[in-house]
């Protein structure tokens, strides 16, 4: 998840004027006839602070009927569940520590849905613009790094084995084009006296994620291992990413994962073209593991959010209900237009993260992703919900 945006409050009068056009006149670029949708395609959805809006009164309701937030995505066709797990977490109120992402992984699973979990490798949000090490790991070599990086992805498998919650799929850290464990796995900077580990760093660290999977899970438990990017459209970040771990020697993996938002990571032609080129480049399965799209500008709890009108531009389809809804139908159309099959599916990131006492960004602030939700401010199911069933 990239870092707040400041964006342009104002009206812009042509908006709803070009939306439908926009969304009419996309076309995916690889895709001929109609695909079938099978129950293997991942139709997922990120809901790491869901347990912290339940904390703040967040409550959720199909068709009137109040219900537990999973049993609405799983009766509207959601059918993998992402969860981001922090070390130590600060300022969030204990928001993704090793207890909570227990509790919900045997949520997850009592819903029989698959789980995919999500090491970020540090105490707060980690993406292209901070990696920062978890505070417990500060001052360590860059050896005990590299161990703990280890250690921690054990300890955590261990206790979701304890429960019977083994995740089905894993992520090595989160939008990592730029390292992780800053400075060490930093991957590029220009900063003076800052010693920058580079490519031959990150591998160590990320490898070593990857060995205390293998080491750790039983032999019958079958995982898929992601490394993620953001940029979803950029192809030139991701080739010159994958080629450099690649030659470093990083260790086998099965998925790409991709951020895709379309007001910051260009158009869905760009995503297409990006999806269909590392699938083949790389003989790998791809799924687009963010993305989002609002549903109104209105704003539920007063503070500001990161979708705005200039989102809603850059992003080419109305802030409504309807818009949100044809957003997520062509990006499913692009993600089945990767050929030979690579398209795996996709996850929609945070859609229960409504309005509720201190559920936003950290503790004490307010929640500036409420209206890119699949609920409405009161936690009532939108209709864009319904297109995970299609």
């Amino acid at each position: 998840m990239k870092k707040k945006r400041t964006f342009i409050l104002g009206t812009v009068l042509s908006v709803l004027a070009f939306s439908t056009a926009v969304a009419l006149s996309f076309t995916v670029l690889a895709s001929e006839g109609e695909k079938e949708v099978d129950e293997t395609f991942i139709k997922g959805a990120d809901v790491s602070l869901l347990q912290k809006v339940e904390r703040g009164g967040g409550t959720f309701y199909d068709n009137g009927v109040e219900k537990d937030a999973l049993e609405i995505l799983k009766d509207n066709g959601v059918n993998y569940i992402r969860l981001k797990i922090w070390e130590d977490p600060v300022n969030v109120g204990g928001a993704n520590d090793l207890e909570e992402t227990v509790t919900m992984a045997q949520r997850i699973k009592d819903y029989d849905m698959s789980f995919l979990l999500n090491f970020h490798y540090s105490n707060f949000w980690a993406d292209p613009e901070r990696q920062n090490k978890p505070t417990a790991w500060e001052d360590l070599t860059f050896d005990e790094l590299v161990d703990v990086v280890y250690d921690h992805t054990a300890e955590t498998l261990q206790a979701l084995e304890e429960v019977d919650a083994l995740p089905d799929m894993i992520q090595i850290g989160n939008e990592i084009q730029s390292g992780m464990l800053w400075p060490d796995g930093k991957t590029w900077g220009e900063e003076q006296g800052v010693d920058y580990g580079g490519f031959e760093n990150l591998l160590q660290l990320v490898n070593a994620g990857i060995d205390a999977i293998h080491d750790t899970l039983p032999e019958n438990h079958s995982v898929d291992i992601m490394l993620h990017l953001a940029d979803g459209g950029d192809n030139d970040l991701y080739r010159w990413w994958f080629d450099e771990m690649l030659a470093h020697g990083v260790h086998d993996f099965d998925v790409i994962g991709l951020s895709y938002y379309p007001y910051w990571h260009g158009s869905l032609n760009d995503l297409q073209a990006n999806l269909n080129d590392i699938s083949e480049r790389y003989n790998k399965d791809v799924i687009v593991v963010e993305t989002s799209y609002a549903h109104t500008l209105e704003d539920g709890d007063g503070f500001p959010n990161i979708f705005g009108t200039e989102e809603e531009v850059e992003g080419g389809y109305p802030a409504t209900v309807e818009g949100q809804t044809a957003f997520l139908e062509d990006v499913m159309s692009v993600i089945h237009g990767v050929p030979n099959d690579h398209g795996r599916g996709f996850f929609y990131w945070e859609p229960t993260w409504i309005p509720a006492e201190n559920a936003g960004w950290k503790d004490g602030e307010g929640n500036a992703w409420d209206n890119q939700t699949l609920f409405d401010f009161d936690g009532n199911a939108l209709p864009s919900l319904k297109i995970f069933n299609e």
